[in-house]
């Protein structure tokens, strides 16, 4: 039998845990290299890169089996937020089990947090777009603190804002960053089974547990109503 967590908040993390936004960051980076006179790259290969936010994948894709300066990417970054900006949402589809586990959850009396590397610029925009930034008491960005994930600061500004603790939280992600960050915090955490992952098999990231809907997470928890 699974483990009943006796929590106050659920945290989440967003691309490859509430939306699929692949399309959306292999369509920009595309429009990148193909600004910059470079050849693309397949979706299937922007897939292993994206998990450490938007820095760390234009650095891959100009990088991974090719070659670039450190002038080369910090001078495409912008190119690439210009593109994103433009294609943010148009090809986002939110993962079946969502918003009814998010609704469920938010029902039930949690807390809910959104916990990302993707930057604020992008963040808003696209919970808004997709129509689930209301189920957030708390949002934070890869750009909010000076860290990102695997970084435990993000996961313990967000019980804060919130007003919970970090003991009292629960991590819901895709990679190996989010579950680094929650056991650093002594929280628990499950992962996805159909997330990003760098491209690394999640069932080779120690965590607490794989599911592959958010609607399996709320037999899964149980609201603690006493004590910070």
């Amino acid at each position: 039998m699974s483990k009943i967590y006796e929590i106050r908040a659920v945290l989440l993390d967003l691309d490859g845990t509430m939306l699929d936004t692949i399309h959306d960051l292999a369509e920009a980076a595309n429009r990148t290299l193909a600004e910059l006179g470079r050849p693309g790259r397949s979706v299937e290969e922007i897939h292993g890169f994206v998990g450490k936010g938007i820095p760390n994948l234009v650095r891959r894709t100009l990088t991974e089996g090719s070659a670039a300066s450190d002038e080369e990417i910090e001078a495409a970054l912008p190119i690439f937020r210009r593109h994103y900006a433009f294609v943010n949402g148009s090809h986002t589809r939110i993962y079946p089990g969502v918003v009814e586990g998010l609704a469920e959850m938010r029902a039930m009396g949690f807390a809910l947090g959104c916990v990302t590397n993707k930057s604020g610029e992008f963040t808003m925009p696209l919970l808004e777009r997709m129509g689930i930034a209301d189920f957030f008491g708390a949002v934070i960005s890869g750009d909010t603190l000076p860290v990102k994930k695997p970084d435990p600061a993000m996961l313990r500004h967000a019980c804060d804002r919130l007003g919970v603790g970090v003991t009292d939280s629960l991590m819901i992600g895709d990679s190996e960053n989010d579950a680094l960050a929650a056991r650093a915090c002594e929280m628990p955490v499950l992962l996805t089974t159909y997330g990003y992952s760098e491209g690394r098999p999640v069932d080779s990231i120690e965590c607490d547990g794989l599911v592959s809907s958010l609607s399996e997470v709320v037999p899964r928890i149980r609201l603690r109503r006493t004590g910070r």
